[in-house]
């Protein structure tokens, strides 16, 4: 007599699985996937759905490993092509995912974005950069909440405004220098004056002009438009570095 367990012919059992789910007509129904592949598909980074579906077979259960039942599969979608129906659960359907997996995936995502306002901002007092890990302790104190739907970037720009309230940190400014042919010198300049938070040098040389000074990062586009459309091309905007600040860490005790 043979030794070997089978497995059920209505069950097939997968390992380290992502479970993507749909509810229709009252039955649950489950697709196997990769992990970390769902994401991939649904954003189109991977386009081979066959390294995002570990199988082309629909569920009731995935992690029991029971298959759906093809009169329900029917009811609810109204073909019994399973591949056509993983294709539908895989782009509408839920993403399951564990509380340790998700709360993984949120510090992971805090930390990134600690790490992008740790390279926008400085101490205004002393102007050197603030740690990650002050931002990131910050922003688990004051409950900062990660939107989905926003790339880091764009969150940390909407975290720096509420840093500021429990924590010292400005924008840190880029060093700029614009150089202006004799001709549109004068009548820009006063214009040019408005948009530096700083200036350094302010040189005038056979009528030509040329600034090196501090500006806020929001202030590049406007300058940048100001010399080229009033100088029609002929101005130069260069950055000297995008972070005025003093080498060195700030030391938290």
């Amino acid at each position: 007599m043979s030794k070997n367990i089978k497995t059920p012919t209505n069950q097939k059992i997968l390992t380290n699985v992502a479970v993507v789910r749909m509810k229709k007509t009252g039955k649950r129904f489950e697709i196997a996937c990769y992990k970390n592949k769902v994401v991939n598909w649904r954003n189109k980074t991977e386009k081979d759905i066959d390294e995002v579906l570990q199988t082309h077979t629909v569920f009731s259960n995935v992690s029991k490993g029971q298959l759906a039942k093809k009169d329900e599969l029917i009811a609810a979608f109204g073909i019994e092509d399973q591949f056509e129906i993983c294709k539908i659960i895989l782009d509408k359907g839920d993403l399951q995912v564990s509380d340790k997996e998700r709360q993984a995936a949120s510090d992971q995502s805090l930390k990134e974005v600690s790490q992008l306002i740790a390279s926008m901002v400085v101490n205004p007092e002393t102007k050197r950069p603030v740690p990650p890990s002050v931002i990131d302790k910050a922003l688990q104190e004051m409950h900062f909440s990660l939107k989905p739907n926003r790339s880091s970037k764009q969150q940390a720009l909407d975290a720096i405004p509420k840093l500021r309230e429990t924590i010292k940190i400005e924008r840190a400014k880029m060093k700029i220098r614009v150089a202006i042919p004799t001709k549109e010198a004068k009548a820009v300049h006063s214009k040019l004056k408005a948009l530096f938070n700083e200036v350094e040098q302010d040189d005038w040389q056979d009528g030509s002009l040329e600034m090196v000074g501090l500006i806020e990062p929001g202030s590049f586009r406007a300058l940048d438009d100001l010399v080229r459309n009033e100088t029609k091309g002929h101005g130069r905007l260069e950055i000297l570095s995008l972070k005025d600040v003093v080498e060195g860490e700030l030391q938290i005790s």
